[in-house]
């Protein structure tokens, strides 16, 4: 995305455009912005890029919801139950083992749906399982808007017997994230940060569409990466808190799938432009919402 100036005789124009490939052919959007040079470009790129996000995935997403929504309205309460305890077993699977959790898939499904703790595992691998499982179902009952405070509870939860004393609190110390070029903000910057995110969110709550807000909010919310420890966690947890409060089917981020996942986060976080996770959130999330579009 690029702010070019042209001249038309002694006067000079502003335009904002961004090429894209769709079907094959490259498609371009230009935005006239004024004889002036914007002082606000950012927030004038984040409404191009919403621009560009209807014209290419809103069409399938809609039809997501509600084939996701007819589904649901046909099932059964116990068949409703019991799709939602599959996610959840996944999710915190996926969700865990992305942050290093030693336990497999059956592991975890043994434990959360049969009450069967595996031997040989770290035990603070089980608590935190365990955990992850019930904050999470919690988030799903939540009504309240997000808030910094919802954020902190969820986080004390989670950690509360195995890290105590970072559980629930915002970090005042630096922190580094292994294999990732992106460092973090200072502890002095996240009070700033923080309110910053939580103003944005009261507006993109009514306004943004809600997957493309779910996929923010993980990713704004990771960036400030405000805990010393368990921020994937509380931020995937935050970005299906906003699916499922949208009505929208929810997303499990696979533990095979990190790599990309990974890169999609450090190149938005390196280039401070949220477009390379965006693509790959929207997509990853049709893909796995493909039953709901054939249904």
């Amino acid at each position: 995305m690029e702010l070019r100036a042209r001249r038309r005789g002694k006067r000079t124009y502003y335009y904002l455009t961004h090429s894209y490939r769709e079907g094959g052919r490259v498609r371009k959007i230009e935005k006239y912005l004024g004889g002036t040079k914007p002082t606000d470009l950012e927030s004038i790129k984040a409404a191009v890029r919403s621009e560009l996000f209807s014209r290419r995935f809103e069409p399938a997403l809609s039809r997501a919801r509600k084939a996701y929504r007819a589904n649901v309205r046909k099932m059964p309460k116990a068949v409703r139950d019991k799709e939602l305890e599959t996610f959840a077993t996944r999710f915190t699977y996926d969700s865990n083992r992305i942050e290093g959790s030693s336990l497999t898939l059956r592991e975890t499904a043994l434990l959360l749906v049969d009450g069967v703790t595996p031997s040989n595992r770290p035990l603070s691998d089980v608590q935190e399982t365990l955990a992850h499982q019930r904050v999470f179902l919690d988030a799903l009952r939540f009504t309240s808007e997000l808030s910094l405070e919802t954020l902190l509870e969820w986080h004390r939860q989670l950690f509360q017997t195995t890290k105590p004393r970072l559980a629930g609190r915002i970090r005042n110390y630096g922190v580094r994230i292994a294999g990732s070029r992106f460092e973090p903000p200072t502890p002095i910057e996240l009070d700033f940060l923080l309110q910053d995110f939580f103003t944005w969110l009261r507006v993109a709550w009514k306004s943004a569409h809600p997957v493309l807000l779910a996929g923010l909010v993980h990713l704004r919310l990771v960036t400030i990466h405000p805990f010393g420890d368990g921020n994937g966690r509380v931020t995937r947890i935050a970005m299906n808190y906003v699916l499922h409060r949208k009505q929208y089917p929810m997303i499990d981020i696979p533990y095979t799938r990190r790599a990309g996942y990974y890169r999609a986060l450090e190149r938005s976080q390196l280039a401070r432009d949220e477009t390379a996770f965006v693509r790959w959130f929207l997509r990853r999330y049709l893909e796995q919402n493909d039953r709901s579009l054939t249904n």
